[in-house]
Parts: structure tokens; C-alpha cells; sequence
């Protein structure tokens, strides 16, 4: 899906890691969430109370999920993440992402 239609944004950014990733919250009318965002080169890890599902649109990038070992993407891509874990990136080049929450 490229566009996303009927939907409200939060005003307000999402900042992580002092201003290297950022990110808006997207409702639609049922209730779901997405957050549609951009990540700049360094390492992260995130972690997840919910499952999540992680499209990377753009950019060079390494995951390493719970129990695996590090992956090179080649975007775009996407992947699951379960709830409750944490995940790992090493963005190489600046990173467009969306991500879907996925209630249990």
C-alpha cells in the first residue's frame, strides 16, 4: 500500500535517539495504528510490547531479530517482530519506514 487513505495524524513526532529517528503516529477509523517514519545511519534497538510488522520503503540496513542473526535488507523489504522483544538495526544510509501495530 502506498498511500494511506481516511486516516488522522498525530501532530506531535515520535524522537528517539536524540533526533536520529523520528516518526508519526497514523489512526485509521478502526482503530489500528501505524507510524510512518525515518531513520538516519547509527545503531538502534527497539522494543516491542506489541507484534509489529516493520516495512522498510528505502535505504541500506541490517536487523537482527530475537534468535537470529544479522540480515542484510535489501528494501524495500519488510519484516514481523513479536510482542514483547526487542529488535536490533544498523542503518547504513538514511531509512524511510511504516510500522503496523498489531494488536493481540
Amino acid at each position: 500500500m502506498s498511500k494511506l487513505e481516511n486516516v488522522s495524524v498525530v501532530k506531535e513526532a515520535n524522537i528517539y535517539y536524540d533526533g536520529k529517528v523520528t516518526s508519526r503516529t497514523v489512526e485509521f477509523d478502526d482503530g489500528s495504528i501505524k507510524s510512518l517514519g525515518i531513520m538516519l545511519p547509527g545503531d538502534y534497538t527497539f522494543g516491542t510490547n506489541e507484534a509489529e510488522i516493520m516495512e522498510m520503503q528505502s535505504g541500506e540496513l541490517e536487523i537482527k531479530l530475537p534468535g537470529e542473526d544479522w540480515k542484510f535488507l535489501n528494501t524495500p523489504e519488510s519484516f514481523n517482530v513479536p510482542a514483547n522483544s526487542s529488535f536490533d538495526l544498523k542503518i547504513k544510509t538514511v531509512t524511510d519506514y511504516c510500522c503496523s501495530y498489531i494488536k493481540g
